[in-house]
């Protein structure tokens, strides 16, 4: 076997033929990011979604950006609430929204809602966090609004919520993502929102039988968004060697909390970085430290087991950087498809076979993750990009 025969012609038949090889039907499909902000590969991702959905029976979409803001898009899909440009704006994190494939997708999932009665949904699964994070406000106040009649009262009036919440930029305040004297995650009153929550969450379980299906799930969206922001903003406030890889990996916990609601509500394509999807521990130099932690990936495959399945993508070229071709990019590059779906663990047979093993490629872009060699048994597929554009 060669390395021609681990890999097809990336179209709609070769993702179908991708699915049958697998060992059950994935209620999740993960598809990685190499690097974020590839056109190429939004375009990409795109076209499988569409084969999914019109051949594979899915109905669902989630991305690596903040789950709260992706109620905005989630509404705009399903009933048309808004304008295409304002969701853009309002409805994805990280710049997300300003990428022309990601436009052409919400777009594309309006239309085809307009014309079938089985709705599509789109969901961020990331934290409304970045290095730092956001108040806890929207969460807190939302799944207050959900509890029924004076109950919540006897937790919290809403007038004492909002005097513990405070401004939101005491919050948001981008300095503590540095500097853990800044944060408020361990001031009293965070201390109090973290009971508060905690009471609240128990209570939407005494109430959950009474709630809409619609309204259940924004109320666990809620809860889950409120509890995993004050612990990350207490965790922002450690000054411990730790405390990066403790909020590395809450981050992910968060991630695939929200995954597993998302798995819920039927076959879905997720689309996020590789680090966060791969089914192995994530590895990230930050400063003079080396993070580990666990994956959103990892963590949903312990739930979901073979119904969760993971696609890395890697590209070839990107503008002038050229992989050696004594790498695993650099050995994909001489495939004859200009995209191309791998098998991961027949790769990684072909690769592990030889007497010269690939080299991990070193990329000039810090922000490009290559495959590492010794991981291919561990991803189901490769979506290869023969050639992208210089990223900026």
């Amino acid at each position: 076997m060669d390395i021609k025969d681990t890999a097809r012609l990336l179209d709609g038949a070769g993702v179908s033929a991708f699915l049958r090889s697998l060992p059950a039907h994935p209620r999740l499909l993960g598809l990685g990011e190499a690097r974020h902000f590839v056109e190429e590969l939004g375009e990409v991702r795109n076209e499988i979604f569409r084969h999914l959905v019109e051949h594979e029976g899915y109905r669902s979409f989630a991305i690596e950006s903040d789950c709260l803001m992706g109620l905005v898009v989630d509404d705009y899909v399903t009933t048309g609430a808004g304008t295409l440009d304002d969701v853009m704006e309002r409805g994805f994190s990280h710049g997300f929204g300003a990428l022309t494939a990601n436009r052409e997708l919400v777009r594309w999932m309006r239309a085809y809602n307009e014309e079938h009665d089985e709705k599509l949904r789109f969901f961020g699964f990331d934290g409304p966090l970045e290095y730092w994070a956001a108040s806890p406000r929207q969460a807190l106040t939302g799944l207050y609004a959900l509890l029924d009649g004076p109950l919540p009262g006897t937790v919290v009036s809403r007038e004492t919520l909002d005097t513990l919440l405070g401004p939101d930029d005491r919050w948001s305040n981008e300095a503590a993502a540095m500097d853990p004297s800044q944060s408020i995650g361990r001031s009293d009153d965070a201390r109090r929102l973290r009971l508060i929550a905690d009471d609240l969450v128990a209570l939407l379980e005494t109430q959950a039988p009474q709630l809409s299906a619609e309204d259940g799930d924004r109320a666990a969206l809620y809860a889950r968004t409120a509890v995993g922001l004050l612990r990350y903003h207490y965790w922002m406030a450690d000054a411990s060697p730790a405390r990066w890889t403790r909020l590395s990996a809450l981050r992910d916990a968060m991630m695939a909390a929200n995954l597993r609601a998302v798995a819920e509500n039927g076959p879905a394509l997720v689309f996020a970085g590789n680090l966060h999807l791969q089914r192995d521990k994530s590895v990230m130099p930050f400063g003079d430290q080396q993070l580990e932690w666990w994956s959103a990936g990892a963590i949903t495959a312990t739930h979901l087991g073979d119904r969760y399945a993971f696609l890395a993508s890697a590209f070839g070229a990107a503008g002038d950087d050229i992989p050696p071709p004594d790498t695993v990019e650099g050995i994909l590059s001489t495939l004859p498809w200009d995209h191309c779906l791998i098998d991961g663990r027949r790769l990684a047979e072909v690769v592990t076979k030889d007497v010269t093993k690939p080299a991990p490629r070193v990329s000039r872009d810090f922000a490009y993750f290559p495959l590492d060699p010794a991981r291919l048994g561990v991803i189901d597929g490769v979506v290869f990009l023969k050639q992208v554009a210089t990223q900026g």
